[in-house]
Formats: structure tokens, sequence, C-alpha cells
């Protein structure tokens, strides 16, 4: 698949996706079910060059019923590598409409050697005046769409750098701008592994504590205040839940982790009004939102499953929250009112939410945990 971009990248205007004949119903699916917005699809070739071309044909707005306008710069990028920075975009269509082409590169991390034909070395290649070509590469749409209108069907074949199609066919010399680390290519299922790190490292960066304006400086600015101490790689936010112009609005369309305070022993208001901004905004289709409702209870007054058990049915609304992705545990804090206690409660409070923050386990969705 080429040419896909993130849906918040807000100045791309059109994308195509070249993807296989038996796999366009899914591809319909996805785009669907995640809500992406000005997506076309076009059958992709059997090789990497055709896809590509099939997919400027449709942009060059010159096919039966196309409805997309021919663009002044095209990028190029594929699916294999999805973490790149907005930046990265920026660098190289700037860079493609001064020199006419742009493409990322990064050093190599490994010495190219080239065997001779008895398999033993010929020659090696010097290290530092050579860059590994990536993506995003971007171009002027007429020169790229007339290096690939000239091209020979082995280029078609055989190729698979458009960079030098451009300068073959155009006599465009394509502007080299350094990438970042993360344009590397998920190839291998133990790649999966790691991007699923990243993605989990990247939701995880920021947390928003919602709490009521009573509350705000009396519980909730204790925990909020350690959380900020504990979490110091974190951008830790706060605001009050409010259907009409609430101050976690614009929070919420961003942040996948909530800490949602309750003074209320059996009380999930604020949980549920929480619960209901995050299903309006649809976040939570694309990456799984972390909440936690928390509650504190002074645990030397009667005993500790009686307060527990009015607040068990958290399951239920547990439940119905993992149906729209959003991980919903509840998390208990002793407020005590010996202050050494109360600050090492919250401390391990902290630890609970933050471990479990950047696991997003669903295993304990709906689980009553105890700092």
């Amino acid at each position: 698949m080429y040419m896909y971009f993130p849906f918040r990248v807000c100045w791309i205007k059109d994308i195509v996706v070249a993807v296989t004949g038996e796999n366009i119903e899914a591809m319909k699916s996805i785009i669907q079910k995640y809500q992406h917005k000005g997506i076309s699809l076009v059958e992709a070739g059997v090789t990497r060059h055709r896809s590509i071309f099939n997919g400027l044909k449709v942009l060059a707005g010159d096919q039966p019923g196309s409805r997309l306008s021919r663009p002044e710069v095209v990028i190029i990028h594929d699916a294999v590598r999805p973490f790149f920075e907005e930046d990265d975009l920026l660098k190289v269509v700037k860079a493609a409409k001064e020199h006419g082409a742009a493409g990322a590169v990064r050093p190599l991390v490994s010495t190219v050697i080239s065997p001779s034909t008895e398999g033993c070395l010929d020659h090696s290649l010097e290290r530092a005046r050579y860059r590994a070509s990536e993506m995003p590469q971007a171009f002027l749409f007429d020169v790229i769409y007339e290096a690939y209108q000239q091209c020979s069907d082995y280029d078609l074949d055989f190729g698979t750098e458009c960079l030098q199609l451009a300068l073959k066919y155009c006599g465009t010399n394509a502007k080299l701008v350094e990438g970042s680390p993360d344009l590397w290519k998920v190839t291998y299922k133990r790649d999966l592994y790691a991007a699923e790190s990243i993605i989990k490292e990247r939701i995880s960066q920021e947390i928003c504590i919602v709490v009521d304006k009573e509350e705000k400086e009396h519980i909730g600015h204790l925990l909020e205040a350690v959380l900020r101490n504990e979490l110091n790689h974190v951008k830790v936010t706060s605001g009050v839940p409010c259907h009409a112009g609430g101050s976690i609005q614009h929070i919420i369309e961003q942040c996948y982790s909530f800490v949602c305070v309750n003074v209320m022993t059996a009380d999930f208001q604020n949980t549920q009004k929480l619960l209901d901004m995050l299903e309006e905004c649809n976040l939570s289709i694309l990456y799984p939102v972390v909440v936690f409702s928390v509650h504190f209870l002074d645990f030397e007054v009667g005993p500790l499953s009686q307060k527990m058990e009015s607040l068990m049915w958290i399951r239920e609304f547990a439940i119905e929250a993992k149906k729209r992705n959003i991980l919903l545990c509840g998390l208990l804090i002793n407020y005590s009112q010996d202050e050494r206690k109360l600050q090492e409660s919250l401390r391990q409070g902290a630890i609970i939410i933050a471990t479990l923050m950047k696991e997003r386990n669903f295993a304990l969705v709906g689980q009553l945990l105890v700092a």
C-alpha cells in the first residue's frame, strides 16, 4: 500500500491507497471503522512501481469518473513505515517544491558488501559515503508522473527507487533530506511487537486528571501533584468534566489516558461523564483509551471489604466501555489522616497508574486495585 497518511495531517488534501484486489473490501471496512476521510482506493499492480503508477493515474484526474484534482506536489510513502513525524513530511515537501524531487535518507547501520559469483567477498562499500533511501519521498507531480509515463517495462517490473526514475527520465536531481530514526520498516513478525511497543509509548506521553470544581482544591490536587512528581516524563494536565464547553474538551481529543477522581465511595458520576464524552468524540476507535476511576477511602474506618463492595459494579461499567475500546479499572487510595501514610498511598497509586497506562493490559479491565 502506498501514499497513505494519517487523517490528522490536515494539510494533505487527498490520499490514495494502492491495495491488492482481494483486499479491497477489507480496506474499505478499515476506512469505515476508523472513520478516515478523503481516501480513495486503487487496485495495486504486481510490483511496487506499478502500484505507485496506478495511484498517480488516479491523482492525475484524467481517469474516467475521477473526483480528484491534479496536485502540485505528491508524497509517496509505504504502509510498512507507519512511524514518522509530520516534520518529516514538511521537510521533503518543501525540498520537492524547490528541487522538483526529495526523499528522506538515513545513515547505514551495516556495511554493504558485494559477493563474488563463488560466494566470497568481492568488495565492500565505505559506509560513511552512503545513505539508506527511506520514505516519505515527495515530487512535483508533473515531474514524477512524466517519469512514470516514460519509464520502461523493465523499470516498472524490477525497479524500486522513485528518485532514480525522476533523475533518469526528467533530469531532476532529488534533494536528500535527513530523516528521523522512526522511519524504519515493519518487515518481520517480530517487528510487530516493536511497533506495538512504540504505539503504547507514544500514546502514554500525556495523562489528564479529571476532577470536579469543589474537588480540585481538596483531593484531586494532591494526586495531581504526586503524579507530576512521579511521572516526570509524562505531560500531566487537569480539567473539569462538562458536556457543554468543558475545560477538558480540547484535551480529550488528543489524550489517551485519564484519571477520574470521585469523592464519594460509590459515586461514579465523574467517571460516567468522562466515558460519555469519550464515546462522543470517538477517540478510542484508533487506540485504546485507559481510564482510572479513583476513589479515596480511609481504610482504618470500618471493614475495607464493605466499602469495596459498593464499588464492585465498576465491572458493569468496564464491560460496556471495553466494547468501545476503553479500558476502565478502579483504584482505591487510602485517604489516611496520617500525612505520611497518605503520601505513601498517593505514591503507590501513581506507580499503579503509570504501569497500567504504559502496558494497557486488557486483562485488568474492571478490576478494583488498592494503593
